[in-house]
């Protein structure tokens, strides 16, 4: 019986060891996420989160064409700068379909490093160097796996 009573307290361990990294593995990467600072004067794009780390970021919001003020470009053109005024990349959205009146959501995961602010213009042409980006943020179980991997190297 008292064999039985280790294993159930071993188990307990382990899931609350499991809980409690499960938590801290997402405080850490959300606390990691730095504001991006926005260089421009474009009322029609709204954006609600624009953050990035090291390594990568997000940029989520709306683009609207009211009446009183439209977009007259074919593509709004997203640069991403370093804090000493490099471009780290540039990403287009096209605008071109988008209607008197109407939203248009868009979501960027980007994999850029050293991302410190952003900046949208508008523009007719579309040049060749347009970064990649990410098809969607990691999910909770992708982290735990990777963090799984990662203890179980190190161990």
């Amino acid at each position: 019986m008292s064999r039985i009573k280790t294993f159930i307290l071993y188990g307990v361990g382990v899931l609350a060891f499991m809980i409690f990294s499960h938590i801290i593995i997402n405080v850490s990467l959300e606390s990691s996420y730095q504001r991006l600072g926005r260089k421009d004067n474009i009322i029609q794009v709204s954006l609600y989160q624009a953050e990035a780390t090291y390594v990568n970021g997000r940029v989520k919001g709306t683009i609207s064409n009211p009446e009183e003020n439209q977009l007259t470009s074919k593509y709004l053109r997203f640069d991403f700068y370093s804090p000493r005024d490099v471009l780290m990349g540039t990403k287009y959205i096209d605008v071109s379909d988008l209607g008197v009146n109407e939203e248009k959501d868009i979501e960027m995961y980007f994999k850029l490093n050293n991302v410190d602010y952003l900046n949208i213009t508008e523009t007719n042409e579309k040049d060749e160097s347009e970064i990649e980006l990410l098809p969607r943020d990691l999910t909770r179980g992708e982290i735990i796996t990777a963090t799984f991997f990662t203890v179980l190297i190190l161990w």
